[in-house]
């Protein structure tokens, strides 16, 4: 009797009891417009107001999906005073995430030595690795809106086309996740913004008290939002760098569309700082403080963060764009001498 491929690979997968490896969430309906919330952290109170004062009416949990039904503006927190209106009750936007389930068309080909950039579509998508010595295996929970660089195209544990996922902190081995999954994201998206523009015209300055970032083209506003900066609590552990953001004047000095931010631990905890695919990175110091987009809080006009500048994606995408040195598209990083950069309490 011939075995195939596809029945090699789900009996791997059957082995490991895997089956709870395979990427079934019940959100099946490619027809569901909804707008639904990820939960962020470990859980999530929802109030029977819109007032962390009224009383506690469900809790919910990591990775779990709210339906949104409504957003309402209350007299707190200040700083972001927006609440959903999910079953049941209210929650806070602070730790959760507005997404979509948006699946894609998988590419048909991926040339020999080619990346291509691609973004999550999905609340998340289960990342899995293989070898033949223990077949298929769990790496990492992709989230929705996180950028990854996809290299090629296999056939995973499902018989379905898997893109395989280039991660810059790994080298190798790669590790898969399904195709429907991923939406390409092709140069003319994240083209540099007026790159005619003199370097010494843009300028990015961020108020630490104020929580805002304002970019210039010389006296011209073209960029004003809330931010998220470093907590001011200090060091996270011994021998690691504060969590305060600096301050002081900077310039950006590399740019990388994706970035997996933590040490790369395979046996990484979900509670565990391990970021895969952070997406639009601007780093401005050498010890790795950074603009980037954030898929994790919703949360800005207060310090949130490890020392980086989080922003929304699309903002980070923007400044991104528009920032030097200017990213050069099949690059997973540019340096060079780039915009000024200026941070102040």
């Amino acid at each position: 009797m011939s075995i195939s491929r596809r029945d090699v690979l789900k009996l791997a997968l059957l082995s490991l009891g895997g089956m709870a490896f395979l990427p079934t969430w019940g959100w099946e309906d490619p027809f569901d417009d909804a707008e639904w919330g990820r939960v962020t952290i470990a859980s999530v109170s929802a109030y029977r107001e819109p007032s962390d004062k009224s009383p506690i009416v469900a809790t919910w949990y990591r990775d779990d999906l709210l339906r949104l039904y409504d957003q309402v503006v209350a007299e707190s927190p200040a700083h972001n005073p927006i609440w959903y209106r999910v079953w049941g009750g209210y929650v806070h936007r602070a730790r959760i995430q507005r997404v979509r389930i948006r699946y894609q068309e998988p590419l048909s080909s991926i040339p020999e030595g080619q990346r291509y950039l691609a973004e999550v579509t999905v609340p998340y998508t289960n990342a899995l690795g293989y070898n033949a010595l223990q077949g298929w295996f769990p790496r990492y929970r992709l989230y929705y809106g996180s950028v990854h660089w996809i290299e090629g195209i296999e056939q995973g544990p499902d018989g379905e086309a898997w893109y395989r996922i280039y991660d810059e902190l790994l080298e190798r081995p790669p590790y898969f996740v399904p195709a429907r999954h991923l939406r390409p994201i092709f140069p003319e998206e994240y083209a540099p913004i007026s790159p005619e523009v003199p370097w010494e015209a843009k300028r990015i300055e961020v108020n630490l008290t104020t929580q805002t970032l304002t970019a210039y083209e010389n006296d011209k506003v073209v960029l004003e939002t809330k931010i998220a900066s470093g907590l001011p609590s200090g060091r996270r552990r011994r021998g690691e760098i504060p969590t305060r953001t600096p301050t002081g004047d900077f310039n950006i000095l590399e740019k990388t569309p994706s970035k997996h931010m933590g040490n790369g631990n395979l046996a990484a905890d979900i509670d565990d700082y391990e970021l895969p695919g952070v997406p639009w990175t601007c780093f401005f110091t050498e010890k790795g403080h950074a603009f980037h987009g954030t898929y994790w809080h919703d949360n800005f006009g207060t310090p949130m963060s490890h020392g980086c500048i989080n922003m929304r994606t699309e903002e980070a995408l923007w400044l991104f764009r528009w920032a030097r040195p200017i990213h050069q598209a099949d690059a997973i990083y540019n340096r060079g001498y780039g915009t000024r950069v200026k941070v102040v309490y």
